[in-house]
């Protein structure tokens, strides 16, 4: 068997080696928007400057990254129980119900500052609830929780279009949605966090549930890495066996993680339900699930990382809209073909330059301080 990679510093790790993934995956898309006809300079361009460039494009990239940050948290901390959550795009979709009912039910009786803390528990309950039967099916019947968290998203569309057509839609609608919430209903925008830094957000629906992204990243980070819990789900991705051998029960482990996974994608639909649409639509999700997996993947599963990757992803989608609409010949499909690179270089491929970086630090280990590995049998 070959040697396992070397020990390198966390700023490699976590800093250069994704960086270069990063280059890499822009210069091979800039072939790409090169064999359409287009320049590629003036793309990039066009897409940090629709992404940063103006307070309404800065607005839009971090309600984009909103979603992502909650999605890849809860791809991240299942990740970490060695556990491969894909079913944030149905957990999202059914933690909907958990905004969208108290905000039916109390939006014309309670100020949003009283039915928002409603909104997080209830977004995070029925995201725990449709991922605690995945993580049961995994624990106690083996089966594998990438197979039913697939079948899981299937199912959890299929349920809210029964649910927005024949159940929660008004009368005499024919749009398959709930009705619009109230002011009780409908969370405030961050235009005044922007103005300290003298832009104005627009139109762009950038409001306080990035706020709780931020907040909830901090407690992942405390679960995982500073409490009694996230040691044994670390343990049990690290080493099942271990886990067992130590006393720790792995059931309990495997569910209650799939659970906090769950209650984190459930939070991503407070931000299009109660932040922009202030009703609940069919396919406000909007792919955000999927994502989260190249988020978690990009960020090491670590919310410092998480963060900035979340970031990269709403400039993608909020730069590839100016770059769509500037440059006709690039379309919106050429757009989601520079994410899949991203995603290829920063996912799938993120150890295919480890090995020489590794090299060079072994090679020059006296100087860097960083010890070889061993060789393995």
């Amino acid at each position: 068997m070959s040697a396992p990679y070397a020990k390198l510093p966390a700023w490699v790790d976590f800093g250069l080696i994704p960086l270069i993934n990063l280059i890499v995956a822009f210069l091979v898309a800039g072939l790409v928007v090169l064999l359409v006809g287009e320049n590629p300079i003036r793309a990039a361009g066009l897409l940090v400057e629709g992404a940063f460039g103006y307070g309404e494009g800065i607005g839009f990239t971090l309600y984009y990254a909103t979603n992502f940050i909650f999605t890849g948290l809860a791809v991240a901390i299942a990740f970490h129980c060695g556990l491969f959550n894909i079913g944030g795009e149905g957990q999202a979709y059914v933690g909907g119900l958990g905004v969208a009912l108290p905000c039916l039910w109390f939006d014309t009786i309670l100020p949003w500052y009283l039915t928002f803390p409603l909104v997080i528990l209830g977004s995070m309950f029925f995201g725990a609830l449709w991922a605690l039967i995945p993580g049961y099916l995994q624990a106690k019947r083996g089966s594998h929780v990438v197979i039913t968290t697939i079948m899981f998203n299937f199912i959890a569309s299929s349920l809210m279009v029964y649910l927005l057509v024949d159940v929660l839609k008004p009368r005499g609608s024919m749009s398959p949605e709930t009705r619009t919430f109230e002011e009780g209903g409908q969370l405030p925008r961050l235009d005044w966090l922007l103005e300290i830094f003298g832009l104005n957000i627009g139109g762009a629906p950038f409001n306080l549930s990035f706020l709780l992204a931020l907040v909830a990243s901090f407690v992942v980070w405390l679960i995982v890495w500073r409490t009694r819990l996230g040691y044994e789900i670390r343990t049990r991705g690290f080493s099942p066996s271990a886990a067992r051998y130590a006393g720790m029960k792995e059931a309990r482990i495997i569910i209650v993680t799939m659970m906090l996974s769950g209650a984190l994608a459930g939070m991503m639909a407070i931000n299009p339900i109660m932040g922009e649409q202030y009703r609940m639509q069919l396919d406000f999700v909007g792919g955000a699930g999927f994502v989260g997996i190249a988020v978690a993947l990009m960020g090491r599963s670590h919310p410092a990382g998480i963060i900035p990757a979340a970031i990269l992803f709403g400039m993608l989608y909020q730069g590839g809209a100016e770059i769509s609409f500037e440059m006709p010949q690039i379309s919106r499909d050429m757009i989601v073909i520079i994410q899949g690179l991203v995603i290829l270089f920063a996912g799938a491929m993120e150890h295919m330059f480890r090995p020489a970086i590794a090299s060079f630090f072994i090679a020059f280990g006296g100087r860097s301080g960083v010890p070889a590995a061993p060789a393995s049998e």
